[in-house]
């Protein structure tokens, strides 16, 4: 009897799950194999990237500092003079001024010269209107000359034994007091016109013709221009290092690289403090002008008070001040800025004296210095040491 080759629905159905389970595997298969490329394909990846970074790092300490276009010096030694310095105007020397005024009520009936002229001792500036100092001297000397005849008649009466003692001391009193006033009469007519007591220059003219004028009002001003003196005004604590004698150069600007226009000496140093200006009047007079100077002009004098040898000096360009002093920055030989603080001993105009914190030889940053940060790379730019 033959066996029945057709398949039963248990057949059948293993039949499919081992169909299945092939489809199953092979789809694995595929994504292993999948997985295994990508996996190489990132290993690549990843090593090319490796070898990128570090042909980009090739200069790591390049990238970490910020680069900063500085000018840098070389810090050396000099001599530094301390000196202080003020403003002052010129003025006529004690002596050499000459104010005159009108000897009494009067009016103006001549102007003999101009603001500004030349005059030579003796020469006639303004004449008043004589009138008053006539009748004044008149006056006078008629009081006098009845004082002088009272006095003799009080002498002969005491000679005589007429009259007591006291009548004649009585009448010489009289008679000196008329005398007194006679004098002053006089001396009043002869100013009636004003006269020059010295060479010079007319500095001031309010005399008008015409005008009328009182004792006291000063109408002419003459100055001997050829002995002029600076009167500087200095704070107290400059004015207590200035001594009589010390030298000064006086400038048209206070910066310390303005051409000197003349020099001079300290002849005088006030002992207060003026109340306008706060300040204290230091007077020196005028030596080797280079020029003609005039009242009244604008000078700044700058007067040493002491120097040192072998002083660390840098320019003030190079300082940054900070809460508590100043600091600068040193520059290593990798052209690195390192911040550093340091001690300011003086200034002189543009030039200051560093008395802590540098030594000769270092590089410090000058123009640029502000805003710089610590650690940063210079790109220098080397100037000249002061």
């Amino acid at each position: 009897m033959m066996r029945s080759t057709c398949p039963t629905p248990l057949h059948l159905a293993r039949v499919k799950l081992s169909a299945r389970g092939a489809l199953l595997m092979i789809t694995c298969l595929g994504s292993l194999l999948a997985c295994g490329g990508k996996a190489e394909d990132d290993k690549a990846d990843a090593k090319s990237a490796t070898s990128t970074d570090s042909a980009a790092g090739a200069e790591p300490a390049a990238a970490s500092h910020a680069q900063v276009a500085a000018s840098v010096i070389t810090v050396g030694e000099s001599t530094f003079s301390e000196a202080v310095t003020g403003s002052g105007v010129v003025a006529a020397r004690v002596g050499h001024l000459a104010s005159l005024s009108a000897p009494g009520p009067t009016r103006v009936t001549a102007v003999h010269v101009s603001l500004g002229e030349r005059v030579q001792k003796g020469a006639d500036l303004v004449s008043f209107e004589t009138t008053l100092f006539d009748a004044a001297v008149t006056s006078a000397d008629a009081v006098l000359n009845a004082a002088e005849l009272a006095a003799a008649r009080a002498k002969r009466l005491v000679d005589a034994g007429v009259s007591p003692r006291k009548d004649l001391e009585l009448a010489n009193s009289e008679m000196a007091a008329a005398r007194s006033v006679s004098v002053n009469a006089h001396r009043a007519q002869q100013l009636a016109k004003l006269t020059s007591p010295i060479d010079g220059i007319v500095t001031r003219l309010s005399a008008a013709l015409g005008s009328n004028v009182d004792v006291g009002q000063v109408l002419v001003e003459i100055t001997d221009t050829r002995a002029l003196d600076v009167q500087l005004f200095l704070s107290p604590s400059a004015a207590a290092k200035v001594r009589t004698g010390q030298s000064v150069i006086f400038r048209e600007e206070s910066a310390e690289d303005a051409t000197p226009v003349a020099e001079g000496k300290i002849v005088d140093v006030s002992a207060v403090v003026d109340s306008a200006s706060r300040g204290v009047m230091v007077r020196a007079t005028l030596q080797g002008a280079k020029r003609t100077l005039r009242l009244g002009e604008s000078l700044y004098g700058q007067i040493p008070t002491a120097s040192h040898s072998k002083a660390i000096v840098i320019p003030d360009d190079a300082l940054v001040p900070t809460g508590e002093g100043f600091q600068v920055f040193v520059v290593d030989s990798a052209n690195i800025a390192h911040v550093r603080a340091v001690t300011v001993g003086a200034r002189n105009g543009h030039r200051v004296w560093i008395t802590e914190g540098l030594k000769a030889g270092e590089i410090i940053v000058t123009a640029g210095a502000y805003g710089m940060d610590d650690g940063a790379l210079v790109v220098t730019k080397k100037t000249t040491a002061p």
